[in-house]
């Protein structure tokens, strides 16, 4: 069995492949960091576990290096759409070019990886794909406007393939993972801090791999979590919108 993780050299992603590693599945990761994925590569391998590692130094921002990465590993078992950061600020006043690289990373790379590996799934009737979304996904952001967005386009994206693929009878399976607010490298790329309780991304990794083993498709860490999703369905956005600006005008430290 092969796994496929993007944004394997941090975080969520390489806890994941500490995981996978570690039950026996041969791993392709990837990341634009080489030192990082080559830093991981060599822990993994002094466990002396017969599972193969391959790591390929890419950035996925750019949607040629996304059909480059599909043709030169075509057969994997589970794809993992991991890579991905988001930027916090007043959407007038934030960073046009970072923001169009959130957009190819978090959206248009999950799109290409996903469209080009289920195509080759469904020919087998076998495999699974897991996308890492965000509780952002169910609600809106405002100061986090395109990092929501873009959460919001995977969880709707996945939701409606799903549907495809059951109605299809498909033996193919996608999960979405949509945390809430992780320790990770994640909050120094968007100059955010939290003030929310920040979930271990090691217990993540474990949960929502245990989770997507099993097909479950919502993959939702935490009890705080699971409410704040139905919370996100019940309550007008109105009111969601207010309580998100307050709630990211603190990670900016009242400065907007």
């Amino acid at each position: 069995m092969k796994v496929l993780i993007t944004g394997a050299s941090s975080g969520i992603g390489r806890d994941m492949a500490r995981i996978f590693y570690s039950k026996g599945y041969d791993l392709v990761l990837v990341a634009r960091n080489e030192e990082k994925l080559n830093n991981l590569k060599k822990e993994l391998e002094k466990k002396n576990l017969n599972s193969k590692i391959e790591i390929i130094v890419m950035d996925l921002s750019n949607k040629e290096n996304c059909k480059e990465l599909y043709e030169k590993e075509k057969n994997i078992d589970i794809l993992v759409n991991n890579a991905g950061f988001g930027d916090c600020g007043n959407f007038t006043k934030t960073d046009l070019k970072k923001e169009i690289n959130m957009i190819n990373t978090n959206i248009t790379a999950y799109h290409i990886l996903m469209k080009l590996y289920l195509k080759k799934m469904k020919e087998k009737n076998s495999g699974k794909i897991l996308n890492v979304a965000s509780i952002a996904g169910f609600m809106p952001g405002p100061l986090m406007a395109t990092y929501y967005a873009t959460k919001a386009y995977i969880v709707r994206l996945s939701e409606g393939v799903r549907e495809e693929l059951k109605k299809e009878k498909s033996n193919v399976k996608i999960s979405i993972l949509c945390p809430g607010p992780v320790a990770t490298n994640f909050n120094k790329v968007a100059n955010v801090k939290f003030y929310l309780r920040e979930a271990n991304s090691k217990d993540i990794a474990k949960y929502a791999i245990k989770k997507l083993e099993k097909g479950k498709f919502y993959i939702i860490p935490g009890l705080d979590i699971k409410i704040a999703k139905i919370g996100a369905k019940i309550l007008p956005e109105s009111l969601i919108s207010k309580i998100a600006y307050k709630v990211q005008k603190r990670k900016l430290g009242g400065e907007i």
